[in-house]
Formats: structure tokens, C-alpha cells, sequence
């Protein structure tokens, strides 16, 4: 019999305070569940070349390219028209990068470089400097260096092998911030924390952590996915303090139970607050065999008649044994599992029997099918 293994995912159900540490049992840590609104990641966008490639590079298909070479080799004075280039160990990228709001001047920030011509690969391939440039079209980075890709390909003799995508790859580190006004958190009254998952109750809960670890009334949920916290005076020069004393407070988040099945993989995840109404679920397999065997008629020596090709086919129907399981009103996600593997479910069956379970209203969850 197939076991099948489900992903258990389990939240708690009490606040936690200051005394509470971050290894408390079902217990998150603040800075893992919320962020603090408003300073936010700038992303900067730019064109660049990447050279250095074997024979993988933009074709003639794609001119901008040649024209970017010609032109960066006028610069060094070297004057070649674009269309006399025969060149395949270049192409042309888009380069983009994320800059955190508290970024400094001379930080390294990763970068990406995806191929907008014809090339086949970007292995092996060096980014020339690229600068990036913000929503506003101000420069705020420059990009350079080896290209990571994650992979390879090979070919020979008409046949070729790739292992992961060629034509994006990473530079790690591979800019450098110029001109970047960080954000300041100078003169704020109040900070306010952004849930990742909106909930009443979770950010009910998080405001009670932080009572208890400033005071009473430092901290109130104003709706399910934002909490405000008042800057009290010892801390009004210094906010930086106040949130460092704060991020590591743990939080135990409550969250909608859900079923999340991905029906491309066959997978399966159910959240550890999943319960299931009175129901009855049967499974069984229906088998259909179906076979043709070709026989040759051969007619005799005498006879006049011609060879043919006669096909036999056969039809079997086998239905494997009904099971009928039983699920009592509030019955617990091990049951279910259990029971699942008593019937012999695989993950595909399952996916079935919770949709099932769900349009017959005993899934007390969330389904989301991916």
C-alpha cells in the first residue's frame, strides 16, 4: 500500500510577550511576519553588453547589439560600421537590481542580466559597466563582472544539452551604489508595522507583544494588516533602538486554515488548523485494459486468397475493492492522513477527495489550487 505524506504547517494560538523568547513553541519573531511601512526597495533598470561568449552571442537577427559594440568602440577611437561586424560572442541584456531603503553610497547590491536578443547562452559571458538607473532616470548604481548561470549547455554534431535557463544570469555584488538617498527615519511619532499575512488576530497578538514590552497602550491594531506604534520619548532621537528592541519580539500568528494543492505536481499541503465536517468518503479504482494482438491470416497453398493481418483485441475491467471511511464532525488533519492511507490514496486521489470534501461543505479550510 502507497503511504502518502502530507506536509503538516502549524500556527499557535496565544500572545506572547517580552519574557517569551523566539524558540517559544508556534512562536515567530516580529521582524518575520511585518514590515515597517513606508521606507520601501527602489528598483533600477538598465541596458548593458555582455561579452566573452562561446559563439552563443546575438546573431544577425538582432542589430542593436552590433550597434551598442560600434559604439563603445568609437568611444576608444575605433571606428567600425555595425554592419560590417561579424560578431557571436556578444549580446545584449536588460539589467535590473533591487536597492533596500537603507542602502548606503559604496554598497554591493546583486544584479540580474536577462538576454533581450538571439542568444543562445550567456555562459561563461563578463557584464561591461552598466549603469542603472532609478524611476526618476537618475543614475543610482553601476553594474559589472562574470556572469552566474546556474547551469550549462553543450552541443556537437546537430544535437545539444542545456541544464537550467542560459540566457539569464546573476552577478553577486555586482553593483555599486552611487548617488542613492537612503530613507531617514528622523521625526516619525509613530511607526507602523505592514502584516506579510493580514489577520485580526494576529495583529491583535503583535500588538499586545509590543505592550508588554514598552507599556501599556504603545501599540494597537488599527485594521488586520497594520499595527501603530507610538515613539515614546526616550527613543525620539534614536528610532533605530526602538525598532532593534522590537524585531526580535515573538508573536504567536494565527492564520486561515487552508488546503493549497498543486494539481501540475501532485502536491498536497495542508495547514495544521484544518478540520473536517461529518462525512464519508469512498475510493475505489476502475482499471480498463484494453490489448490488440495482430495475428496473420495465411490462406492455403491451393487456395486463392491473400495474407491479412487479422487483430485480436481483448477488453478486461477490473474495479478495485470500495472502501467507504467514516469522518466524524471536527475530525483533526493526522486523522484524515490516516485515513487516506487506509484507503490508499496517492497524492492525485487526494487531490480529488478534497475538492470533494469541499464542495460538499466538510472541509473547514481554504482551498487554493495553485
Amino acid at each position: 500500500m502507497r503511504t502518502v505524506v502530507v506536509t503538516l504547517i502549524s500556527v499557535g494560538l496565544l500572545a506572547a510577550g517580552s519574557g517569551l523568547s523566539a524558540e517559544v513553541p508556534g512562536g515567530a519573531r516580529l521582524k518575520d511576519i511585518a514590515a515597517l511601512q513606508g521606507p520601501s526597495a527602489t528598483p533600477a533598470l538598465g541596458y548593458g553588453l555582455v561579452v566573452g561568449l562561446n559563439k552563443t552571442g546575438d546573431r544577425k537577427q538582432t542589430i542593436f547589439s552590433a550597434q551598442t559594440l560600434a559604439s563603445m568602440l568609437e568611444r576608444f577611437g575605433v571606428a567600425v560600421s555595425p554592419n560590417a561586424m561579424k560578431v557571436e560572442n556578444i549580446a545584449a541584456v536588460v539589467v535590473t537590481a533591487e536597492i533596500g531603503p537603507y542602502m548606503q553610497n559604496g554598497g554591493r547590491i546583486d544584479v540580474v542580466a536577462s538576454s533581450i536578443g538571439d542568444a543562445r547562452s550567456l555562459q561563461g559571458g563578463t557584464l561591461l559597466p552598466t549603469p542603472l538607473r532609478g524611476p526618476d532616470g537618475a543614475v543610482v548604481a553601476l553594474a559589472q563582472g562574470p556572469l552566474s548561470i546556474g547551469g550549462f549547455g553543450a552541443g556537437g554534431g546537430g544535437n545539444s544539452v542545456a541544464v537550467n535557463h542560459l540566457t539569464v544570469g546573476r552577478v553577486p555584488r555586482g553593483a555599486l551604489v552611487q548617488a542613492f538617498h537612503p530613507a531617514t527615519l528622523a521625526g516619525l511619532e509613530s511607526l507602523n508595522l505592514a502584516l506579510y499575512e493580514p489577520d485580526f488576530a494576529s495583529a491583535a497578538r503583535v500588538a499586545a507583544a509590543i505592550n508588554m514590552e514598552l507599556g501599556a497602550d504603545a501599540a494597537h491594531a488599527v485594521d488586520a494588516g497594520q499595527v501603530r506604534v507610538q515613539v515614546p520619548v526616550a527613543y525620539k532621537s534614536n528610532l533605530a533602538e526602538l525598532i532593534a528592541r522590537i524585531e526580535p519580539l515573538s508573536v504567536n500568528i494565527d492564520a486561515v486554515a487552508r488546503v493549497v494543492i498543486n494539481e501540475r505536481t501532485g502536491t498536497v499541503v495542508m495547514g495544521g488548523d484544518v478540520r473536517i465536517g461529518s462525512a464519508a468518503v469512498a475510493h475505489g479504482n476502475l482499471s480498463v485494459r484494453i490489448s490488440t494482438r495482430l495475428d496473420v491470416s495465411q490462406p492455403g497453398p491451393l487456395a486463392q486468397g491473400q495474407t491479412t493481418v487479422v487483430p485480436q483485441t481483448r477488453l478486461d475491467v477490473e474495479e478495485g475493492d470500495n472502501k467507504l471511511i467514516a469522518l466524524d464532525a471536527g475530525t483533526t488533519l493526522a486523522d484524515v492522513v490516516k485515513a487516506l492511507n487506509g484507503l490508499g490514496a496517492t497524492p492525485r486521489d487526494i487531490i480529488a477527495i478534497m475538492q470533494a470534501l469541499k464542495a460538499a461543505g466538510a472541509l473547514r479550510a481554504e482551498l487554493i489550487i495553485l
